[in-house]
């Protein structure tokens, strides 16, 4: 057992440093997207399955509580928190396909942001939630892994993707989680800590 505690966390830490070389810049502009698009009054929404769906309400309830400092709170919306809705819009079309994308199409208007957390890039949720994001003209923050799937096809000039290179998921879901409290660190020290 010993053994593989040390491959677990050594697997991590390697992980982590090819991140920093590799995703740095692509962090750092997601991180401006946000800001910009809040400064002008926007909010941000955000929508991942199974693993995902747990790191996108952390991500969620941070900017709204906020992390390290008392601060007003960052309109914030998790797509993934209220069950009802989600089985109603499930039962409705039969599929769970347009759970993520009947909400953006409710809820988001120009500019808002959306972060979408996949781990291979090929959920129809997800794919669906991408596709209503361009009609409504919102930016998109992919958080992806492995080749990054069909989402990367999707994605425009002015979109990011952050890949997590890895092809196991959970590494990726735990890569997500900390590319997800950075964020939320940059963001909380722009806008808060100047």
């Amino acid at each position: 057992m010993l053994s593989m505690i040390k491959n677990y966390f050594t697997e991590s830490i390697q992980t982590q440093i090819v991140m920093t070389e590799a995703l740095s810049q692509p962090i750092e502009q997601a991180a401006n997207i946000i800001i910009n698009a809040l400064l002008n009054g926007n909010k941000v929404l955000s929508c991942g399955n199974s693993i995902s769906a747990a790191n996108v309400q952390n991500f969620t309830a941070q900017l709204v509580s906020g992390i390290d400092v008392e601060r007003p709170s960052i309109p914030a919306l998790a797509l993934v928190s209220d069950n009802i809705l989600i089985s109603t819009i499930a039962n409705h079309y039969q599929q769970l396909n347009d759970i993520y994308a009947k909400q953006i199409q409710a809820l988001a208007v120009e500019n808002d942001v959306l972060i979408v957390l996949t781990t291979d890039g090929n959920d129809k949720s997800i794919i669906h939630a991408v596709q209503e994001a361009v009609i409504k003209d919102l930016p998109v923050i992919a958080i992806t892994g492995c080749d990054g799937g069909t989402i990367v096809g999707l994605l425009g000039q002015n979109d990011i993707e952050i890949r997590i290179p890895s092809h196991k998921e959970r590494t990726i879901c735990e890569m997500q989680l900390l590319v997800l409290n950075c964020l939320c660190q940059l963001i909380e020290n722009t806008l808060f800590l100047r």
